[in-house]
Order: structure tokens, then C-alpha cells, then sequence
């Protein structure tokens, strides 16, 4: 788990406030936007603050809690029915795909205390990764380079680079292997060529 952005208070900033009522009115014009205009539901998302690389896909369909907490590497897809539930930041990397009906949760409640003050925490989707349909990940989690995430995991912890993932809770299962491409003899090599950008 990654505590070192965690938050806790009692309630959000004005500021915050604001922005997610702007969201509210600018998120009619992304989910009423036909399903090809990437672009322009790209733009609407930068304009709220998000970071967005070139030849993003997010479908119209996609529910985003804060855009300002969005980092959105190139080419990374994201899937009607996915739930981006930014309290925390979320990075989704390069050509990523988080498929539908995905919850990414980066906030919660710490039940031990009285009012249950929200606590956040980054969540990271690693470059070539797949989160398949329906999984769930859990505040502080970060997915490694070329992961798969089994369809309904629930991930609970950080998990490794080129792996195979399923269940729940989420245990490593297999190394990825990508059929006619040659994999490092280290799956950990960052001079693997599909991390160079």
C-alpha cells in the first residue's frame, strides 16, 4: 500500500465543492457525446484539470468522481460502466485498458474513528496493463507494467510486473507472456521494449 498521499479529514474544501458542481454541469456534455469523440470528451476532462495523453479513449459512460485527480498516460482505454471514483489520485498508464464496469476506488472511511473521516489514497495502473471487466481496486493499490487483472478480482494489494492476476482476494497466478514477441529473461527489465515510449 502507498501512504505516502494519504489523506484524512472530515470534510472536502470549498474549492473541491465547487469544482465537482462544475463537473456536475460539464458532465452532461460528456455523457450525451457520441461514442467516436474521444477528442472532445478529452478536452472537457483537461479542462477540469485532468492530465490526458494523446489517443486517450474514455466512452461517455465512464463515471468520474473528480477529473482534477485523473492522470491518463497515451493511448490507455477506458470502458463504459468503469467507475473512476478519484477522491485519491488515479493514473492510468500508457495504452492501459480498464475494461467495463471496473471500480476504481481511491477513497474510503476510516471506520475506527467517530464520523468516519475520509481517507484517500493513489491508486496506479501500470503502462500495457488490463483490468478486466468488473474488478475492483482498492484504495493505495498499484497494478505493475503489463498486468492482467482477472475479471470481478478484487485487488486488495500491489501486484507485479507482466503477471496474470485473479481472484479474491487478488493473488498473482501465471507470468504474462506476449505470443510472438520476445520476453526479457528478468520480466522486471525496463529496457523491455514496450516500455519505451
Amino acid at each position: 500500500m502507498h501512504n505516502q498521499d494519504t489523506f484524512t479529514g472530515p470534510s472536502f474544501s470549498l474549492r473541491n465543492r465547487v469544482g465537482r458542481v462544475l463537473w456536475g454541469v460539464v458532465n452532461v456534455f460528456f455523457r450525451f457525446s457520441p461514442i467516436p469523440f474521444y477528442g472532445w470528451r478529452s478536452l472537457l476532462l483537461k479542462i477540469l484539470g485532468a492530465k490526458v495523453g494523446k489517443g486517450v479513449h474514455v466512452y461517455p459512460a465512464v463515471k468520474i468522481w473528480a477529473p482534477w485527480n485523473l492522470v491518463l498516460e497515451d493511448e490507455c482505454g477506458i470502458a463504459n460502466g468503469a467507475i473512476l471514483y478519484s477522491q485519491g489520485k488515479i493514473t492510468i498508464g500508457r495504452r492501459a485498458v480498464i475494461s467495463q464496469g471496473v471500480n476504481l476506488c481511491g477513497g474510503t472511511h476510516d471506520y475506527t474513528k467517530i464520523g468516519f473521516p475520509l481517507v484517500t489514497k493513489p491508486i496506479s495502473i501500470g503502462d500495457y496493463a488490463w483490468v478486466a471487466a468488473e474488478a475492483f481496486v482498492h484504495p493505495g493499490v498499484k497494478i505493475g507494467v503489463g498486468c492482467v487483472i482477472g475479471a470481478r478480482s478484487v485487488v486488495t494489494k500491489d501486484m507485479p510486473d507482466w503477471t496474470v492476476c485473479a481472484g479474491h482476494p487478488c493473488e498473482p497466478i501465471k507470468e504474462r507472456r506476449i505470443d510472438n514477441f520476445p520476453m526479457p529473461s528478468n520480466i522486471n527489465d525496463r529496457r523491455f521494449p514496450l516500455k519505451a515510449h
